[in-house]
């Protein structure tokens, strides 16, 4: 299946995403499940502790971490996380971007998977998994895998970081967040210091925007993760295509 998004065509900003066409579709499946409809995350809600597990099937492709939907064009997943395509059903706007999920299969031995692409055919409980992540679970064994998941803590140790995407200015403003703990549910700009905060819009691949920009080259951030945690940056250039290392993580 072909996967296309919609570009932004105003003159004002630039277009908003040239995201690569991805094929899930030598591992389609139609994936049972079994797990309450309430532990597919739609708005990231449940994190470590919280989470109900869902089950499913998981199958495997060749990955796409810096192309995929969530965009982490500049990320390297940390050690002992692996990669996965989530589903198209339960994409949400990108709410589970960045979220790390526990898989299980019948070895009963879990991995550690972050949501970073989208598989817009699997059903709610099916993972696309990036191929080591697959063999990581049966190294023997052919898809599709039996498999269920529960989201967790990334377990992350270092700060998170604020991405600017390409044509970011005053007058166009998009942000996302990566190496995040937790899934991000919200992120607020401030151009007073942090006296009063602005809203952003989630897009279907991972950023926050805001169409007039905020008229200013240098703002604060206020990230809010899906169990509340916020992080505070101040003194953000709101510079193109740059990164700005947090002081901590959620």
């Amino acid at each position: 299946m072909a996967l296309g998004l919609t570009l932004l065509s105003n003159w004002a900003r630039p277009l908003a995403c040239a995201c690569p066409v991805k094929d899930h579709s030598p591992h389609r499946t139609s994936a049972a499940v079994t797990g309450t409809s309430a532990a597919v995350i739609g708005t990231s809600a449940a994190v470590s502790g919280t989470s109900a597990a869902v089950s499913g099937t998981s199958t495997f492709y060749g990955g796409n971490l810096n192309g995929g939907m969530c965009s982490f064009s500049t990320y390297t997943l940390p050690s002992g996380i692996y990669g996965t395509a989530f589903s198209g059903s339960a994409w949400a706007t990108a709410a589970n971007c960045g979220a790390c999920i526990e898989v299980t299969g019948p070895s009963g031995d879990p991995i550690t998977a972050m949501i970073v692409d989208q598989c817009p055919e699997c059903d709610a409980g099916h993972l696309d998994l990036f191929e080591d992540a697959f063999k990581k679970l049966s190294p023997s064994s052919s898809d599709p895998l039996s498999t269920s998941y529960t989201f967790v803590d990334c377990g992350i140790k270092t700060p998170l970081v604020l991405h600017n995407k390409s044509g970011t200015s005053q007058y166009w403003f998009a942000m996302q967040v990566v190496n995040a703990n937790e899934p991000v549910s919200v992120l607020e700009v401030s151009t007073d210091g942090g006296s009063t905060w602005k809203s952003t819009t989630r897009t279907e691949y991972n950023f926050f925007q805001n169409e007039s920009g905020f008229g200013t080259t240098t703002v604060a951030v206020r990230v809010t993760s899906a169990s509340g945690k916020t992080v505070v940056v101040k003194n953000v250039g709101v510079v193109s295509d740059s990164q700005i290392t947090a002081g901590s993580n959620f």
